[in-house]
């Protein structure tokens, strides 16, 4: 029989295992990870006076620009391939943040169903998603290393100026994907060390006494 079981605390980490999950995809797509120098005279960029004000912004595979006159964003992936992608340390961290996306897409999925199924193969579900979270944030913190390591790459010189070096940004600045990234890092971790508290929410003694009492909806405040 199944058991809807649902507690506050592990209400709260479905939710936050679903927000991590969509704050690093949607981090991932973006292109506002740096925001190029938007005027371009202070160094030898070749830009002409109608584009001067224009705003261009480099993410991992795909770029934007802001054409201030008209005021509208053409964006588009500037890799048509992996092998295109600006840096080996940008392809890695590609493999990396997806592979840590993929798990924690998965990981969101299952807790939703954690309300209805406590375990996988005999184990808890949450033990289960806490070690998925937790191999999920290991491997986002791979690719956020590695991904500043590119920025001596001939795509962000042609964007940051002739400065940006390895772990030097030269004359962009950082947009907020990269810190939605870090932050989604963050709350991966946080979300694996939860995981904990929704087992022990959804295995105590009051739910266990309404399970016996025959009730297949359960609410625990």
């Amino acid at each position: 029989m199944c058991h809807v079981i649902v507690t506050c605390r592990s209400m709260l980490w479905t939710l936050m295992s679903i927000v991590v999950a969509f704050a690093e995809l949607v981090a991932f797509m973006s292109a506002e990870w740096l925001v190029g120098y938007p005027d371009g005279s202070e160094f030898n960029f070749t830009i002409t006076a109608s584009h001067r004000g224009d705003q261009r912004t480099l993410g991992i595979y795909n770029r934007c620009i802001k054409v201030a006159q008209q005021k509208v964003v053409q964006c588009g992936a500037y890799a048509t391939d992996f092998m295109e992608i600006a840096s080996g340390f940008w392809q890695a961290t590609v493999i990396f943040l997806v592979i840590g996306i993929f798990l924690l897409s998965l990981v969101a999925i299952l807790s939703v169903f954690s309300m209805c199924f406590q375990s996988i193969l005999k184990k808890s579900i949450f033990n289960v998603c806490g070690l998925l979270q937790g191999i999920a944030g290991l491997f986002l913190i791979l690719g956020l290393m590695l991904y500043p390591a590119g920025w001596g790459s001939r795509k962000v010189v042609d964007y940051c100026g002739p400065d940006a070096s390895p772990y030097k940004v030269g004359l962009c600045s950082l947009g907020w994907a990269f810190y939605t990234a870090i932050g989604g890092t963050v709350l991966t971790f946080i979300c694996a060390m939860f995981s904990a508290q929704a087992e022990i929410a959804t295995s105590s003694d009051k739910v266990q006494d309404e399970i016996e009492e025959g009730r297949s909806l359960i609410c625990v405040l």
